[in-house]
């Protein structure tokens, strides 16, 4: 695969910018999770956001879900009880 030139990457650049913020977003979005929580859960959710200074729930969600991934299976399983 050859390297783009400077009028490539600027045309890309250009379609990037003209698309809307929706078809922005589900050029990323591979799924969306809907869930209801426990009020004890949604609590316990509401402290590890304040503790790390995050205010947006989708955001503290993903941060959970990539330091979860960065463990190691066994350091996981045992984490969450399932060792």
């Amino acid at each position: 695969m050859a390297a783009k030139t400077s009028a490539q990457r600027m045309r890309e650049k250009r379609a990037r910018d003209k698309l809307t913020e929706e078809e922005r977003q589900a050029r990323h979005v591979s799924r969306k999770i809907v869930t209801e929580l426990y009020r004890a859960t949604d609590m316990a959710l509401i402290r590890v956001m304040a503790r790390v200074a995050i205010s947006e729930d989708q955001d503290i969600i993903t941060q959970l879900i990539h330091a979860a991934d960065g463990l190691t299976t066994e350091a996981l399983r045992k984490h969450i009880g399932i060792a």
